[in-house]
This record gives C-alpha cells, structure tokens and sequence, in this order.
C-alpha cells in the first residue's frame, strides 16, 4: 500500500516541481531532486505512524481527541516533518500532529498554546473589517520572519468565513484565503486556512484545515467533525478557571484574529510570530495531498 501511494505522489511531485510551468522535457535541478526525495522520506514516515480511527488520541495532559472513524491521526514528530518540507514553519513546543480523511484534499493540523486563560468577552463588539485590517497588518510583520526563515511571504485576499464564537462551547471559527505574493494562482486554487480553537483553563487548541478555494465549502463540516471531536480534561476546562491562582493572557479573543491594536507594546510583534502558522501545501499541492489522504492514510486499518 506504501509502494503504490509513493508511486502517486512522487507522479505529481515530478509534474509539480520538476515542470512547473508545462509539461515540457525539463532536467531536473539538485534542488528539485532533492526536495521530491525529502517529501519522498516524510511520506514515509507518516504511513508508518499513522493512526486510525476510531480511537482516542491523547493531546498531552490537556485533551483528548476522539478521533472518528475514517480519520487518520499522524504524530507529531512525523507530521512536523512533513509539514516542514511541504514549505511551513513548524514550532514543536505547540505542535501535536494532523488529522487526514480521504474525502479531504487537505489536512488539519492541531496545536496548543499555553497562553492562559483568554477573556471572551470582546466577542461581542467585533468588526469584521477592522479585525480584517489588522490580520493584513500582522501578516506584513510575519513576513519579516518568514523570509529570515526561508518560508515564502503570503498576502490575505479576504474572508472565507467572518470570525464566529460559540460562548456555550468556547469555540472560535474564522477563515481566510491566502496566496504566495507574486503569484498568479487561480482562485479555485488559492490557499486558505480555516481556523478553529478550543478555548480551555489555560490555554487554546487551534485546529487549522488546510485547504484550497475550490475544496473548502465541502470540507468545512469534516473541520468542525473534528473541533468537536476535541474534549479538554477534567480540570482543563474553560469553565475550571480560578481567578485568583490561574494566568490570565494578556490579549482577548480578537487577538486570535488578528484583532490586536498596534499601540499595545509587544503584541502586534506576538501576532507576527503567530501569524507564521498560515500553513499552506505549496511543494506539493492540495491535489498531492488529496491523493495521500486518499491513498494510504485512511486505509491503514486495513
């Protein structure tokens, strides 16, 4: 089973990277060939560790995730692997792994961030554009570090989906489409990142699908399959917070959005470095992806 979705993907690796601008005899570069080698190596690892469900996926000491039937749950050292080499920055501190089903051309990856118990009570004073306007500006900072680490600058075209919370569940949903800047994408293959959180005691999950325009609309009930799949323990809960001993973030639900006024000192830098996070598939493609899915990881049980 491994043999033959190495087969696929390293098809569309070679049509990807080796003929981006036609399917023209084209020599490969060194480069080139060791990049379809490095995903090659990543593919590999995630099939040997994938998981499927249903089962529980513990999520450190904080969570459990009842991962449903028909999904497959990579770990984290292997998918952190992957991810780097699909071109995204990984921090291994917050990462715990992604999540494939093969009727998604993308993958949801989760994370943790131990920033404290965060206020919800801007929620209900948001603006949509204003919020928008300082997403663009946190991007153009996160830029900077992008390009330090090797990773290609992105610009945000618009919403996807304006920020919704659930206040019952404590669940934050907002997504954007994105695109490398200085490419001409068509629009059903533009990136987006459709993001999702949990917000607990003393910290969040952020489950983020990444996908593409033309896949979104039909994944996005798959997305938040698995925010509710997400179920913080006894103890960790948003409504387990004790005001005089546990930590308070220093930012509001906005902030997840992008929504961090610039005057605060520090923080619009905290947003650039979270905004490093936009993951996107560009070594590879959504459509590489889908195969994977599609291929190999939902049928590891077999």
């Amino acid at each position: 089973m491994a043999f033959r979705f190495l087969q696929i993907i390293l098809f569309l690796l070679a049509a990807m990277l080796f003929c981006p601008g036609s399917y023209a005899e084209q020599k490969p570069t060194a480069a080139q060939e060791a990049r379809k080698t490095a995903v090659e190596v990543a593919v590999e690892g995630m099939s040997r560790a994938a998981v499927a469900g249903p089962t529980k996926i513990s999520l450190g000491d904080k969570a459990t995730l009842n991962l449903p039937e028909g999904f497959t749950w990579i770990p984290a050292k292997e998918a952190a692997v992957f991810m780097r080499e699909i071109g995204n920055y990984v921090d291994d501190e917050y990462f715990y792994g992604l999540v494939f089903k093969k009727e998604m051309n993308g993958f949801i990856s989760i994370e943790y961030d131990d920033s404290g118990y965060v206020k919800d009570d801007d929620a209900k004073n948001w603006d949509a554009d204003e919020l928008m306007d300082n997403l663009r500006k946190g991007t153009k900072e996160a830029n900077k570090d992008r390009i330090a680490k090797g990773i290609e600058p992105i610009e945000i075209i618009g919403w996807i989906e304006k920020p919704t919370y659930d206040a019952t569940n404590h669940r934050l949903i907002w997504s954007a489409a994105i695109h490398d800047i200085g490419t001409n994408e068509p629009l059903n293959e533009q990136g987006v990142n459709y993001n999702t959180y949990l917000l607990g005691r003393e910290g969040y999950f952020s489950l983020n699908l990444v996908t593409d325009r033309g896949s979104v609309d039909h994944e996005i009930p798959l997305a938040k399959r698995i925010l509710s799949s997400v179920k913080f323990n006894p103890g960790q809960r948003y409504a387990d917070f004790n005001e005089s001993t546990d930590k308070i973030a220093e930012y509001g639900l906005a902030a997840l959005i992008g929504g961090i006024a610039a005057k605060k000192v520090g923080l619009l830098a905290m947003l650039g470095i979270a905004l490093l996070k936009f993951w996107k598939v560009t070594a590879i493609g959504v459509v590489a992806v889908g195969a994977l899915a599609r291929k190999l990881l939902s049928r590891k049980k077999d």
